[in-house]
């Protein structure tokens, strides 16, 4: 597979995420929204950077079951119930990101939402790799 983060000089320096990803391989993975669920289904942490930790955990989780890496990743979207939080935290949840994906961004997005299918959860991560 190859991937190229695409970042042109023309729109602002992006900081935790790729402007665009180009990417060519073999097999696609779609993963189904993730938030923080246990092994038992029920939601846990009580803050927006633990649910967040556990619901990216639970996303590359999945990636590495389908045969993945977090540098396959090609696009995230983020849905949070509460953006200006989100963005409050951001730096702890940039780190968060950086110590369990590391640094090949995908491209991605925040997207602010009512609420989650489980009501206690404040955040949820989709996305799509491409592997080779």
């Amino acid at each position: 597979m190859t991937v190229e983060r695409v970042n042109p000089s023309e729109l602002s320096p992006p900081t935790g995420f790729s402007h665009a990803v180009a990417a060519t391989g073999t097999r696609v993975v779609f993963l189904a929204g993730q938030t923080a669920l246990d092994t038992d289904g029920e939601v846990v942490g009580d803050t927006l950077p633990a649910q967040f930790e556990r619901a990216l955990g639970n996303l590359l989780t999945a990636l590495r079951a389908a045969g993945g890496t977090p540098a396959d990743l090609a696009r995230v979207t983020v849905y949070a119930t509460d953006v200006a939080a989100y963005r409050d935290h951001a730096a702890d949840l940039g780190r968060l990101w950086r110590e369990l994906a590391g640094r090949d961004y995908p491209a991605m997005a925040v997207v602010q939402v009512v609420r989650l299918w489980d009501e206690r959860a404040l955040v949820e991560l989709d996305g799509f790799a491409v592997l080779p």
